[in-house]
């Protein structure tokens, strides 16, 4: 591979599985559009979820290897809801109201348990996550009797 390929492979679209009212937004604010940063020590995503609108209508599960899956529920208008009469919408390009899933992986690996999630008023959900890091241990701090990776019986 030249360092063009290289460099293109690096900026590719990762792959992104849409399910429920996410696969059904053709028009206007699309449901599911992922955007993902990398720094050093960690990858930020942010994930749009127009007309969810609590942030408890979310869950968010990061596996270790970067997958990432995001379910939530698109509620409907307080406007459709509390009305009396029934409307027929002739022209939707919001997402319809009920359940969705957002899917891809970032990156590289990740530690789970080191997330910081974050719920825009705009309906952005913005995570930053740390990178999987192997611990690196130095001889140096570590206590006189050990050696070999055991300590000796009393």
């Amino acid at each position: 591979m030249n360092s063009e390929e290289c460099a293109k492979s690096h900026h590719s679209k990762p792959t992104i599985t849409l399910t429920g009212t996410a696969e059904k937004c053709a028009l206007g604010p699309s449901l599911g559009v992922v955007d993902i940063g990398n720094s050093e020590n960690a990858y930020l995503f942010r994930v749009a979820l127009p007309g969810v609108r609590n942030k408890c209508n979310i869950k968010c599960d990061i596996q270790r290897e970067g997958r990432v899956r995001i379910e939530g529920v698109v509620t409907e208008s307080d406007v459709l809801k509390n009305s009396s009469k029934g409307y027929e919408m002739k022209v939707q390009q919001l997402s319809p109201p009920g359940p969705f899933t957002v899917s891809f992986n970032l990156p590289g690996p990740v530690d789970p348990r080191l997330c910081s999630p974050h719920f825009r008023s705009d309906g952005i959900l913005e995570v930053i996550v740390l990178k999987y890091r192997i611990p690196i241990v130095s001889a140096e701090g570590l206590p006189e009797n050990w050696y070999n990776g055991s300590f000796p019986a009393p």
